[in-house]
């Protein structure tokens, strides 16, 4: 089967390795993060080459040093596009995004509240800020406060590796003679998530970023499939044609044998994974207005021959704007 991974150790000797998956993801153990050596963060790579997200339990990593280690994947985003109106960051670090579910105060957001709206769009499949006209390379997710266990807050990861090797070959050769381009938008994933709250929000009122629909991702040199709830079209069909391949697309990189679901275990986990590799979402709950669910990222800029995509090479990162007509997006103030 394409991509079918052994269940092999790790060969560098460095850590002890889990497969969760047949095609990809790997729980790994007997790594101090915040002391781990140059040889050992080398094989660490290499290891995210082979099998696009991994899982490391109970690092003991706090702000300081979830950043810290974050900073040797490269060059970190950080949260400023999103500080409009009036917002404050939560954390010390701008390169800290909130991934949770807690407001100012700690407390659990409410399920009808501005900002659980903007999170619902996280519940579909995609990848981290393949809206921005440099994309995404690692995200670095932490938990630092956990919902009792069975109440939901998994986080889901699919295989767009692999989509793309076990394609039809006849929609495979299609993809690979037509060099399509996606365009994707923040707005787009927002008003999907919610769209009675975001009703008078219009994606195409806001910039979009480009990027290829397949491409190499270089460092395990195979194919990817870049999709996820971003991508709003694609350049060049019509509406009914873009969204029927999307559709097709989607749906086979998310089939169930194709996914795996993570559980959060102990404050400290982190779970780190290759946006141009594989797509996650965040899994909902009965725990969702009960009880905190406190994640925090760390997102790596993408320094690979197409981190840019077909855009300008410009720091335009849109954020949420703000200045929209949507009433609702100014209440969110991000």
């Amino acid at each position: 089967m394409p991509g079918l991974l052994s269940q092999s150790q790790d060969p560098g000797g460095f850590f002890q390795v889990k497969g969760l998956h047949p095609t990809f993801g790997a729980e790994v153990h007997g790594v101090d993060l915040a002391t781990i050596s140059d040889e050992a963060f080398a094989e660490l790579l290499t290891l995210m080459a082979k099998y696009g997200f991994l899982v490391l339990r109970d690092t003991g990593l706090d702000d300081t040093t979830h950043v810290e280690f974050s900073r040797r994947f490269g060059e970190l985003d950080d949260i400023r596009p999103y500080m409009t109106g009036g917002r404050k960051p939560r954390y010390e670090y701008y390169e800290l995004f909130d991934a949770g579910n807690v407001d100012a105060d700690g407390k659990p957001l409410a399920v009808d509240s501005p900002r659980s709206h903007y999170g619902k769009g996280n519940g579909f499949f995609h990848v981290d800020s393949s809206f921005n006209p440099r994309r995404a390379s690692y995200s670095l997710l932490r938990a630092c406060r956990l919902p009792p266990p069975g109440t939901g807050g998994n986080t889901d990861f699919a295989d767009s590796r692999t989509a793309f090797d076990t394609l039809p070959d006849e929609l495979k050769q299609r993809l690979l003679d037509n060099h399509y381009a996606g365009c994707h938008s923040l707005h787009a994933s927002r008003k999907r998530g919610s769209p009675e709250f975001f009703a008078d929000l219009k994606p195409e009122d806001f910039p979009m970023h480009r990027h290829a629909l397949v491409q190499v991702h270089e460092s395990s040199d195979r194919m990817n499939l870049y999709i996820g709830a971003h991508l709003h079209h694609i350049n060049g069909l019509s509406d009914t044609e873009s969204w029927q391949l999307i559709w097709a697309l989607t749906g086979w990189a998310t089939r169930p044998e194709n996914t795996v679901s993570v559980e959060w275990e102990n404050e400290g986990d982190l779970i780190i994974w290759d946006n141009r590799a594989v797509l996650h979402r965040a899994a909902g709950g009965s725990y969702e207005g009960k009880y905190a669910r406190d994640l925090r990222r760390t997102t790596v800029h993408d320094a690979s021959s197409t981190a840019w995509g077909l855009n300008e090479q410009v720091d335009t990162r849109p954020g949420f704007n703000s200045n929209g007509k949507s009433q609702t997006a100014r209440a969110l103030g991000v």
